[in-house]
């Protein structure tokens, strides 16, 4: 496990290091065993910005080594402070289990070097304070990595979270831009399908609605275009691309799709207070479906603008369809509608089909 405070023993060792030499620069006077203490506390220092070349166990047992050659050489017994190292990287080699046995192990063997080499260390307050000292540094140390340990797996959590909202908001964007592409250029390809037929229809019979089809087929060609280039420049929130009005925009859809054997009516109940694109798109889906799918001649858009907000109602005299079967257009449609906090049904039968459609303000 790689340590999160790789800064902790680096410090240790420097702080040591200079220890010692200030006590035999103050006291003994410097000599061999000073260069030798100081030449392992450098090995040390090297070694902990050399660790990610060398395996975990094996570092661990040099450094250990090395603490102990540090300690076999030291004249000022600033060293034995180092030990409290030991739990602390046994911690992110071995686990906690292994390092709260060796961090009982230290302490054990410095009251022992006190009992072989410190006759009555036990009634003696600098030792039991030492003691007392370097046991409270060894949990110390144990705590530091624990929460170390803690914090590093909090912070990859965190990553994982944030990748994944990363990779839904993804998605919903994908999803949106599905429904809008559905919604928008599936509605006006239908359109432009239906005039042309009518316009290939009625060429010899009645060559001014001919000519009317193909003019109503130009326009859908034109608003289908000035709804790609709308959702290429914003590609923002829907609201930013929201029709002027409601009433205006569904009247030129019912406009270009009525006429032949097709009725397309709308009705409007109420004031209109703001744009709804939700509702836009839910007529658009209801009139696409109505004149693609189901062969009706009558087509019914009525619109009621209440103080709680607004219904939208597609009803047409098609021959239905199972409602359980819904395509993505309905399924777009209804998520849609649910991220504006309202409601949607789907009334089909074999006389036809209503879809309702409630928004709140």
């Amino acid at each position: 496990m790689p340590r999160p405070v790789p800064w902790i023993p680096v410090v240790m060792y420097g702080a040591v290091l200079l220890g010692g030499v200030y006590y035999a620069v103050i006291g003994p006077g410097p000599g061999v065993r000073t260069a030798g203490y100081a030449a392992l506390l450098g090995a040390l220092i090297a070694l902990d910005r050399r660790e990610r070349r060398i395996a975990p166990g094996a570092l661990f047992a040099v450094r250990v080594l090395l603490l102990c050659a540090v300690a076999a050489v030291d004249e000022s017994g600033l060293s034995r402070v180092l030990f409290v190292l030991v739990p602390f990287l046994a911690f992110f080699t071995y686990g906690p289990t292994a390092a709260i046995g060796l961090g009982v192990g230290c302490v054990a063997a410095l009251a022992g070097a006190f009992t072989l080499w410190v006759p009555h260390w036990q009634t003696r307050a600098e030792y039991i304070s030492d003691l007392l000292m370097f046991a409270l540094g060894v949990v110390l140390a144990l705590t530091m990595a624990e929460v170390a340990v803690r914090e590093r797996r909090a912070h990859a959590r965190l990553e994982g979270t944030l990748a994944q909202v990363a990779e839904l908001s993804a998605a919903r964007e994908r999803n949106r831009l599905a429904r809008e592409i559905h919604d928008s250029l599936g509605h006006h390809l239908t359109a432009i399908g239906i005039q042309l037929e009518k316009a290939e229809a009625f060429a010899d019979l009645d060559p001014p609605g001919s000519a009317q089809a193909l003019s109503h087929a130009r326009w859908s060609a034109d608003r289908a275009l000035d709804e790609v280039r709308a959702s290429v420049r914003a590609l923002g929130p829907e609201a930013e691309s929201e029709p002027v009005g409601l009433s205006r925009a569904l009247a030129d859809l019912v406009h270009h799709l009525d006429g032949g054997s097709r009725r397309v009516s709308l009705e409007m109940a109420g004031d209109e207070r703001r744009p709804l694109l939700v509702l836009y798109r839910a007529a658009q889906e209801g009139l696409t479906n109505a004149c693609r799918h189901s062969g009706a001649t009558e087509i019914g858009v009525k619109v009621v603008y209440g103080e709680r907000g607004a219904r939208l109602q597609v009803a047409d005299n098609g021959t239905g369809f199972d409602p359980a079967g819904e395509r993505f257009g309905l399924t777009g449609l209804r998520e849609r509608v649910r991220l504006a906090g309202g409601t949607m049904a789907v009334d089909s039968s074999a006389g036809g089909t209503v879809l309702t459609v409630e928004v709140p303000w």
